[in-house]
């Protein structure tokens, strides 16, 4: 399809998007008896501005830095296309509607790059449309789950690997046999003028490191081989701090093979980023000492793991859509990961508005008097900070079929992203008691990071058990209950109990690594099916909780005033 750009929607928050030409009719009304969507986006997210100092940046690196922004804003329509093929139909209609009510709807619409409510359980708010795909647009819509998961098994080789690889979609050839498509003949017109911003980009910036990474990640939009641009990436060494392509696979709801297309835009905070650095120095001494059988333990982890503290200038496509992102850990790349380890990247001023705006209220309602004192943004950051830590280390590899080779994510299919964020969460915690005991951290954090945790449960529970890190929370929650490691008073507010929630960390840190070093897809299946749910004093609380915004809606102010310099 031919695609043109529209003006920024500055108070939206998502800015220039590619849209689909020739667009069929879509109905724009809401869909009776439900709240109106501009009420709906009021409760449930609080807006803030968000924007980075860029004054010390010369000029040519500003410059840079709108050209990378401009690339960024392609990936809201490759997303928007991924989500759903009948998005930029939607899209055209919802431009149309000129009306208060649509111009709610079309904010709305751009916030959850789709017309399902991603906080509210995937909710449609645009009549007509139909459910939200689990599989997304990834695979031909008249496919099934059972005749993927068939295909898929019959296969091996360098043909099974392209099939379940994170850059290609699955289509049907002649006489409907299925075949995997490139990203970069899927995606080539878009990928195509993202590239292009890139290389422009790459030719304005003096910091060698980042131009490298701008030309080899437009490389990889052509040639849809991402190896040395993610390479590049864990080298770059910059002000700038771009992230730009296809990464996170929770958007593909039946596999989680399928990475989708995101942005950050981001300035490196370097007396943060040094605070953070010795961090990386504690990684091997963590993964040999996993409560874990020792040989599900790696011996030798990638040789980088940088870590980098920055502040967000702009977000797209699945970074930009219903809960904003706080922290990564990129690539996603097994074999990226095995030659080089990974990097974590903390958002600080998107946490420093979660924190603000959405933690410390649910704290007020969920927890007693005494506990509240214990809620610190330190806590919070250094937790999310462990978390990123921790997706790096444990099992990544397993062994299935009588010797077959696998990653953790082929095994464990729908089910990895769920154990996965429960295990960074859980070990993460793990982790930073193990590091106060060795004097790394100071113990003043011992008491708080186990009840900021606690609050922060019920915000990542509002996201929605359909969610990875909704979910993942719930067994976490679930399990700290069944221990007695988290108790509730008559009031229906939670506390910690110091005394038996290490023994429960430690329990489910063990159960969820080995799930993933056995590759046992039932057993996941049971934690997500038994744990992965909210009960009803849980519930209670949420109920309370109707006042507190859900998550943060940013309006991108410097890349706003970039926009307005050229």
């Amino acid at each position: 399809m031919a695609r043109i750009h529209t003006p920024s929607r500055g108070a939206g928050g998502a800015a220039a998007l590619l849209l689909a030409a020739g667009a069929l009719a879509a109905a724009s009304a809401a869909t009776a008896g439900q709240e109106p969507v501009g009420t709906t986006m009021h409760r449930l997210y609080a807006p803030v501005e968000i924007g980075a100092d860029v004054a010390a940046l010369p000029a040519s690196e500003r410059a840079a830095l709108a050209r990378i922004v401009d690339a960024a804003r392609v990936m809201d329509a490759l997303f928007l296309e991924q989500v759903w093929p009948g998005n930029p139909t939607v899209l055209m209609a919802l431009l149309d509607d000129r009306s208060s009510a649509g111009q709610a709807r079309l904010d709305y619409f751009l916030a959850n790059k789709g017309p399902w409510s991603r906080l509210e359980n995937d909710r449609p708010f645009v009549a007509g449309v139909p459910s939200k795909p689990p599989g997304a647009a990834y695979y031909p819509p008249d496919a099934t789950r059972e005749e993927l998961a068939a295909w898929f098994d019959d296969l091996s080789g360098e043909a099974r690997r392209a099939a379940i690889g994170f850059f290609t979609t699955i289509r049907r050839g002649p006489a409907g046999v299925l075949r995997a498509v490139p990203y970069s003949v899927e995606y080539q017109g878009p990928l195509a003028v993202a590239a292009e911003h890139l290389r422009a980009a790459a030719e304005l910036t003096a910091e060698p490191t980042l131009a490298r990474y701008l030309r080899s990640r437009a490389v990889a939009f052509a040639s849809n081989d991402y190896y040395q641009s993610d390479v590049d990436w864990m080298q770059l060494d910059s002000a700038i701090e771009p992230t730009i392509g296809p990464y996170e696979v929770y958007e593909d709801g039946w596999f989680n093979y399928k990475a989708a297309f995101e942005a950050f835009v981001t300035i490196r905070d370097d007396d943060e980023t040094a605070q953070l650095a010795r961090f990386g120095a504690e990684l091997q001494g963590l993964e040999d000492a996993l409560p874990v059988d020792p040989a599900y333990r790696d011996p030798e982890l990638g040789a980088l793991a940088p870590i980098r503290v920055v502040n967000v200038v702009f977000t797209a496509g699945d970074a930009n859509s219903g809960v904003q992102t706080a922290a990564f850990n990129l690539p996603n790349d097994e074999r990226v990961i095995r030659d080089h380890g990974s990097k974590r990247v903390m958002l600080k001023n998107v946490q420093e508005a979660k924190f603000r705006h959405v933690l410390t209220p649910i704290a007020a309602v969920a927890l007693p008097p005494a506990e509240r004192a214990d809620v610190s943004f330190d806590a919070f950051f250094t937790h999310i900070l462990m978390h990123e830590l921790m997706h790096g280390l444990g099992p990544q590899e397993v062994t299935v079929d009588g010797g077959r080779a696998a990653t953790v994510r082929e095994a464990l299919r729908e089910t990895s992203s769920v154990v996965e964020e429960a295990k960074a969460d859980i070990s993460g915690l793990w982790a930073l008691h193990r590091l106060i005991d060795q004097g790394v951290i100071d113990r003043s954090l011992e008491r708080s990071i186990y009840t900021t945790f606690l609050a922060s449960s019920f915000r990542s529970i509002r996201f929605g058990i359909n969610a990875a890190h909704g979910r993942g929370v719930a067994i976490q929650l679930n399990t700290f209950l069944d221990a007695g490691a988290v108790t509730v008073d008559s009031n229906g507010r939670f506390a910690v109990d110091h005394g038996r929630i290490r023994d429960a960390v430690e329990g489910l840190t063990r159960r969820l690594m080995t799930i993933q070093a056995h590759g046992d897809y039932d057993a996941a299946v049971e934690v997500l099916e038994t744990l992965g749910v909210v009960r009803p004093e849980v519930q209670r609380v949420l109920d309370r909780l109707g006042g507190v915004p859900v998550d943060i809606r940013p309006r991108y102010v410097t890349a706003d005033a970039l926009a307005t310099e050229r």
